[in-house]
């Protein structure tokens, strides 16, 4: 017998007997389905077991819109506070208010308003009038047509009279009753309203026929002055209350204290109203206060002294206080003149140095016969 070859022997792998597993273990991979292998870049990643429990987080939701929009809100706020304080200091001139835009946002504190500094005034004089010499003069108002409306006092004196301006010259009067004591006047549309001494009454009368009146009671204190700016009147009753009165029902609608320097400047008399402010004769004195009917605050001094010398100088020595005060607006004419004056004056103001310091009784002492 020939004997195989070492080679064929070497292959020959020694017969031994299978286990029972490895046959059943046989016999599964044979009926498995072939599978075939895919590409490394295409297999699945595997998954994890079946027992083991793997939570995948879920994705946060949004925030609200105004919530991302905030920080656009805030840098844009940011900006415009910015630039108001920018426009704000390029403005050395515009000085800080409470109600400004950046002391309010800024919590700036608010620089405390002051009142507008008092004004002094002269005069210049223009034109003299003749004046009747034995007018009480007690209220004085021009009419236009070089024509004024003039009340008069005294007891069994007292009048209501339309004058030529040019001559002095009475065109009409109206007598008042012995017991009544004429005080202010005044013109609003057709109706002259005047005021009576002591008494809380007054008369309203036709500008064109003084027969025709009718008679009011007011509340102030007294009569002393009357003015209008055409839709109210004002009143002074010889304090330093000035009134407001309804003209139609004579009813207050408001009262201001007439204050110079924090103090009241009493005896105001006749009135008259002009740009706005309303212009006081202060008895007693040849000055007239310019008048804030706002708040009461005296505005401006004009001081009337030298006219009341002049008729001094000239010898008429009967002249009592200045007193009356006369505008004509379309012309803008200022006439003055005072009780028993022979003269009326047309004056032109001209704006002074005054001593801010000085008291009322230095500005306007008394006149020189009430001392």
């Amino acid at each position: 017998m020939k004997r195989k070859k070492r080679s064929e022997v070497g292959r020959q792998r020694p017969n031994r007997e299978r286990s029972e597993e490895e046959e059943e273990e046989e016999e599964e991979k044979r009926q498995m389905p072939r599978r075939r292998t895919l590409p490394q870049h295409h297999r699945r990643i595997p998954m994890p077991p079946a027992n083991l429990s793997i939570s995948t987080p879920a994705a946060a939701p949004l925030p609200p819109l105004y919530r991302r929009c905030r920080p656009l809100i805030a840098a844009l706020a940011a900006l415009l506070l910015l630039l108001i304080v920018l426009v704000a200091a390029g403005l050395p001139y515009a000085p800080w208010r409470a109600t400004s835009a950046p002391a309010v946002l800024l919590g700036r504190p608010a620089v405390p308003s002051t009142p507008p500094a008092t004004k002094f005034y002269s005069f210049d004089l223009i034109r003299e009038y003749p004046h009747d010499p034995y007018a009480f003069t007690q209220g004085l108002l021009y009419a236009g047509n070089d024509t004024l409306f003039e009340s008069t006092g005294l007891y069994h004196r007292s009048s209501v009279r339309k004058v030529d301006l040019t001559t002095g010259k009475v065109l009409v009067q109206h007598e008042m009753e012995g017991r009544m004591f004429g005080e202010g006047l005044t013109l609003l549309n057709d109706k002259l309203f005047q005021v009576v001494w002591l008494k809380n009454e007054g008369f309203i009368y036709d500008r064109h026929n003084f027969s025709k009146r009718e008679s009011f009671t007011h509340k102030m204190r007294d009569g002393w002055g009357l003015a209008t700016d055409g839709k109210v009147l004002f009143g002074s009753d010889g304090t330093s209350k000035l009134y407001q009165l309804d003209p139609k029902s004579i009813q207050v609608m408001k009262t201001v204290t007439v204050k110079y320097q924090d103090k009241e400047v009493p005896f105001l008399n006749e009135l008259e109203y002009i740009n706005g402010e309303v212009w006081a004769n202060v008895w007693q004195t040849d000055c007239i206060a310019r008048v804030s009917h706002e708040d009461g605050l005296v505005v401006g001094w004009i001081f009337l002294h030298e006219l009341r010398q002049k008729l001094l100088r000239s010898s008429n020595m009967e002249l009592d206080v200045l007193n009356g005060i006369a505008w004509d607006e379309e012309n803008h004419r200022l006439f003055v003149t005072g009780k028993l004056w022979p003269k009326l004056y047309e004056i032109k103001l001209r704006p002074v140095d005054g001593p801010e310091d000085g008291s009322i009784e230095k500005l306007c002492p008394k006149a020189s016969f009430y001392r």
